[in-house]
C-alpha cells in the first residue's frame, strides 16, 4: 500500500476471489460458475450489441428492465439491472447502512458482506448459524438493523423457505432486509413475490450462475419502487452506465431463452444430488444444498489438506479458513464427466489414508 491511502482504509482486508487460472490445466470446481456455455441466442445478441460500442449504452436499461420485469412478475419500476449482483450489495450498503449502526448477517456467509461492512465503516452484528449450519431465523427477528442473508447461503448451500424469510422481514418493518438469491435457481424458492407485500424487502439475483453469464456481469435488484429509487440515486452518483450494451443485449436474450437455462439448472441439480450421495457413501458429512455447489467434510482428512491434494491432481475446489468451516471444502458442480473425475480422485486420496 502507498503512503497516500487514507488511514480509514489501511486496515482493509479486501475480498479474495477464487483462483482463475487460464487454459485447461485444471478442472475448475472452485468459483460456482456454470459448466455450460450461454445459449446460442445469447452469444449472437452479445455480438450484435458490439456494433454500437462507439455510443454509450442506455443508462436506464429500458429494454432489459422490461424483459426482467416480465421474468420476475413485477413492474418495471421494481427492477434495477446491475453490474453483477455484487454491485447491488455495494449500492445497498451505501443506501441503507451507516457508520455507528450495525448491519446483521450470519457468521458463516458470503465473504463480501464483511468486506463491505469494513469498507463503509459499518459495525457487524454476526448471528451464529445453528449447530446444523442452518440460518438462525429467531436471531434475526425484531433486531432493528439492516439485514443481509444469502439464500441459499454461501458457502453452505442451505436454504430457508420463503415463510422463514417473511418472518424476518415482517418483524423488522423499519429496516431493509436484503435477500441475496445468487443461487436460488438450483432448487430453492425465491422471495421475489414477497416484494409486493413488504416495502422493506430487497431481493438480489444474478445471471452469473444459472444463466452462464459470469463473464458478462449482470444482476438485478428487485424491490419496492421506493427501494429501487434509492438504489438508482446511488447508481447515478457512481456509475450511470453500469451495464454495457453487449451485456444488456445478452441479458434480454438470456431471458428469452429461459427454457434452455432452466434445463441446465435441472441438470446441475441432478448432478449435485448424485455427487452428494457418492461423497456420503465415502463417509463425508455433506450439507443439504440447494445451490450449484456442495459443502462437505471428512473425518479422514483435513479440509485444507484435501484442497491442496486435489489441486496437486489438477482439480480446484474452495477452502475457507474460518473456525467453523475449516474442515470443509466447497465443490462447484461441473459436468457429469468432471464430477466423475473429481470423485475418482477423492477415492484415490482416501485409499492412500486407509
Amino acid at each position: 500500500m502507498s503512503r497516500y491511502l487514507s488511514s480509514w482504509h489501511k486496515a482493509l482486508t479486501p475480498y479474495v476471489p477464487g483462483e482463475q487460472p487460464r487454459g485447461s490445466e485444471y478442472i475448475k470446481l472452485n468459483t460456482n460458475e456454470s459448466p455450460f456455455q450461454p445459449s446460442p441466442g445469447v452469444i449472437r445478441a452479445a455480438s450484435g450489441g458490439a456494433a454500437g460500442l462507439n455510443l454509450y449504452c442506455d443508462p436506464a436499461c429500458n429494454a432489459l428492465c422490461e424483459a426482467a420485469a416480465a421474468l420476475y412478475g413485477v413492474e418495471k419500476e421494481n427492477v434495477l439491472p446491475l453490474n453483477g449482483s455484487d454491485e447491488g450489495l455495494c449500492f445497498a450498503f451505501l443506501a441503507f447502512c451507516s457508520p455507528g449502526r450495525p448491519v446483521a448477517y450470519p457468521d458463516v456467509t458470503y465473504g463480501f458482506y464483511p468486506v463491505l461492512s469494513r469498507l463503509n465503516n459499518v459495525p457487524e452484528h454476526l448471528i451464529p448459524l445453528k449447530d446444523d449450519y442452518t440460518v438462525d431465523v429467531a436471531g434475526f427477528v425484531g433486531i432493528d438493523e439492516t439485514i443481509f442473508i444469502a439464500n441459499p447461503n454461501a458457502p453452505t448451500g442451505m436454504a430457508l423457505a420463503p415463510e422463514s424469510i417473511e418472518k424476518i422481514v415482517r418483524s423488522n418493518p423499519d429496516n431493509v432486509v436484503v435477500i441475496d438469491e445468487a443461487y436460488v435457481d438450483f432448487g430453492a424458492e425465491s422471495c421475489v413475490p414477497l416484494i409486493k407485500k413488504y416495502d422493506n424487502l430487497l431481493v438480489l439475483q444474478t445471471f452469473s450462475k444459472s444463466r452462464s453469464m459470469a463473464g458478462a456481469r449482470l444482476g438485478f435488484a428487485i424491490g419496492s419502487a421506493g427501494l429501487i429509487g434509492d438504489l438508482n440515486a446511488i447508481k447515478y452518483s457512481i456509475n450511470p452506465y453500469n451495464v454495457n450494451s453487449m451485456t444488456q443485449a445478452a441479458g434480454i436474450a438470456a431471458i428469452a431463452d429461459n427454457e434452455y437455462y432452466m434445463g441446465n439448472c435441472n441438470t446441475v441439480a441432478i448432478t449435485r444430488e448424485s455427487t452428494a450421495a457418492e461423497l456420503a457413501g465415502l463417509g463425508f458429512h455433506v450439507l443439504p444444498s440447494r445451490a450449484n455447489f456442495i459443502f462437505a467434510s471428512s473425518d479422514r482428512i483435513d479440509g485444507e489438506e484435501l484442497y491442496l491434494e486435489l489441486k496437486s491432481r489438477g482439480i480446484l475446489v474452495r477452502h475457507f479458513g474460518g473456525e467453523r468451516v475449516r474442515d470443509f471444502i466447497r465443490i462447484s458442480i461441473g459436468t457429469a464427466a468432471q464430477m466423475d473425475t473429481f470423485l475418482s480422485e477423492i477415492r484415490s486420496i482416501l485409499e492412500v489414508r486407509s
